[in-house]
């Protein structure tokens, strides 16, 4: 039998500088290096038995850096619920004040902090009282040393106070797993604003479909957003890419598919357009121009599931007996053959009347 891995409880289900723990004779570097513990960044470890997500390499950036920085852009917008947004190998996002200078490392993104306001900052916000941030923050009770005050760095959370209603919420790592609520990271409607600044379209629009469709932010506070900054770089990139977003849209290939044919030239189309057939039956389509009566439908890896598969078909058929043109598209064929994708498309669109 193994045996069993040294854990010191300070350690236990958290993030940590490997050169403190030594220092304070916590673990040996020999200890540090067993397969109790996973390197996350240069001289950053964790518990071993934490989940390795986007989350996990917020806490590990946030712990080289000083205190005061914020996670924006994608990487806020995982911290809110948006699982597709980033990968725990995604650079993370952070916003510097500018009189502060962070130098580079590997896994991150430095963006200054220009103080775009937000439909979710207070008045106190906007006066200044958080110098060099003029966008509301969310952040919990967090408790993390820096460098250089003589205590080791270790990013853990003081207990937050909730009822509780289970055996399982006292479960070892439980703490851990909800300080992604804590890590100070841009409220919803900024970290859209940021994702449509900083990233390419297609994965912009993919993020802030899923902030509109989860309820995280919504097409009037985007606006609001746009609106107040009408000035600040990036405003019209912005603008575009709220222009294009869609809360509608069940999964992000969805997303990447509308945008791509949008991009390629073709008519915007409706997204989950409720079609009504005979004896009250109604279809929704992924994709729709209901003026064409032409449909796209992205078959998704659920569709290896027979049975769902067999529901969907005759549905489909449904929506061909009454007049439709539907077209599929597969994960391969929006990733490896969208061009040909695209002149199918616009073919059927044009054989149903559409004239660019």
């Amino acid at each position: 039998m193994p045996p069993r891995p040294h854990r010191p409880e300070a350690l236990a289900w958290q993030v940590f500088r490997g050169s403190d723990a030594v220092r304070d004779g916590l673990l040996t570097e020999h200890q540090l290096r067993s397969a109790a513990w996973v390197r996350v960044r240069h001289d950053v470890y964790a518990d071993a038995r934490l989940d390795r997500d986007h989350a996990l390499a917020c806490r590990a950036v946030l712990l080289r850096l000083p205190p005061g920085l914020v996670v924006g852009g994608p990487s806020a917008a995982y911290l809110h619920g948006v699982e597709h947004a980033a990968a725990f190998t995604d650079d993370v996002h952070v916003l510097v004040p500018r009189p502060l200078r962070v130098g580079a490392q590997r896994g991150l993104r430095v963006h200054v902090d220009v103080g775009v306001p937000s439909p979710e900052t207070s008045a106190d916000e906007r006066s200044g009282t958080t110098p060099g941030s003029a966008a509301r923050v969310s952040s919990g009770n967090t408790r993390a040393t820096g460098p250089g005050d003589g205590r080791m760095s270790v990013a853990r959370l003081e207990p937050v106070r909730m009822p509780d209603t289970s055996v399982a919420s006292s479960a070892p790592g439980r703490e851990f797993r909800e300080q992604r609520g804590s890590i100070p990271r841009s409220d919803p409607g900024r970290a859209a604003w940021e994702t449509a600044v900083w990233l390419d379209p297609i994965r912009a629009v993919t993020i802030v479909d899923t902030m509109l469709g989860q309820g995280l932010t919504d097409s009037d506070t985007l606006a609001e957003m746009a609106a107040r900054n009408a000035d600040s770089f990036g405003a019209r990139r912005a603008r575009w890419i709220f222009g294009l977003a869609d809360g509608g849209a069940q999964s992000p290939p969805e997303s990447q598919l509308r945008v791509r044919l949008v991009l390629g030239g073709l008519p915007r189309p409706a997204v989950q357009h409720p079609v009504r057939l005979p004896k009250g039956i109604v279809l929704h389509p992924n994709l729709a121009w209901p003026e064409y009566r032409v449909a796209v439908e992205y078959d998704g890896q659920w569709h290896a599931d027979a049975e769902q598969l067999h529901r969907d078909r005759r549905r489909l058929n449904l929506l061909v007996g009454a007049g439709w043109l539907v077209l599929h598209v597969t994960s391969r064929r929006l990733h490896v053959e969208f061009p040909a994708v695209l002149r199918e498309v616009r073919a059927a669109l044009v054989a149903r009347g559409w004239r660019r």
